[in-house]
């Protein structure tokens, strides 16, 4: 392990002082939905529906003053964590042919409310950006923003794996994936990120086909294999 190697493993993001937190300043969106169907939202991060319901109230206020002309500054995160934060949600939830991106949804607003509401995960979130700009320096010589796309892919590919990740990347993946999994919650409570996963909700339906044949033949199964011929 280099020195290099050993600064990173040693300053974590959980227990970095919230003055050192401010030093300098994947996986794809059908993963992400594999991820959270296996794990509810508020129980992953211990988000209570009123909690979220906040959030989701002041990321559309800021929305409704961005489109009023206004100014959506953050109020937690500094002027760098926030282009840190924009360009890393982007990363996790890029726009596609189905939906828009995490920015696009609002999801950094979100972000900046929860750490608000939630002040003990303040130093973990700054801990972390400050350890991305740390990894990236060392590595690039420059901060995560002012890397290039290929450092900053690089960067993220060391960290948001964590059965390939190496020893000295561990404090890394631990905010990366709390990172990813805030990152998720945020966009999936909006209308964006729930017309992306095509969720019903309890409709009327007035029959029941079954599963449609596209869904059986991916998941390798059939009606026969349950009930017989």
């Amino acid at each position: 392990m280099t020195m290099d190697e050993r600064d990173l493993d040693e300053f974590t993001p959980d227990t970095a002082s919230p003055a050192s937190a401010k030093a300098p300043a994947g996986l794809s969106r059908r993963e992400m939905v594999g991820l959270l169907a296996a794990l509810p939202l508020t129980g992953a991060l211990e988000f209570t529906p009123p909690t979220l319901e906040r959030a989701l109230r002041a990321a559309n206020e800021s929305r409704a003053a961005a489109d009023a002309g206004g100014a959506a500054a953050p109020l937690f995160f500094t002027a760098h964590e926030w282009r840190t934060v924009r360009m890393l949600v982007d990363y996790i939830i890029p726009r596609d042919d189905r939906s828009g991106s995490a920015t696009e949804a609002r999801v950094p607003e979100f972000m900046d409310f929860i750490m608000r509401d939630k002040p003990d995960m303040q130093i973990w979130m700054r801990g972390g950006l400050a350890w991305l700009d740390l990894g990236c320096e060392r590595r690039f010589g420059a901060t995560f923003v002012a890397a290039t796309l290929p450092q900053r892919s690089e960067m993220l590919d060391a960290i948001a794996y964590p059965a390939k990740a190496a020893s000295a990347m561990r404090p890394g993946v631990a905010f990366f994936n709390r990172f990813r999994d805030l990152t998720a919650s945020g966009f999936y409570t909006t209308r964006m990120g729930i017309d992306d996963v095509q969720y019903m909700g309890n409709r009327m339906r007035t029959g029941w086909d079954g599963c449609p044949d596209a869904a059986l033949r991916k998941l390798g199964v059939s009606y026969k294999d349950v009930y017989g011929s």
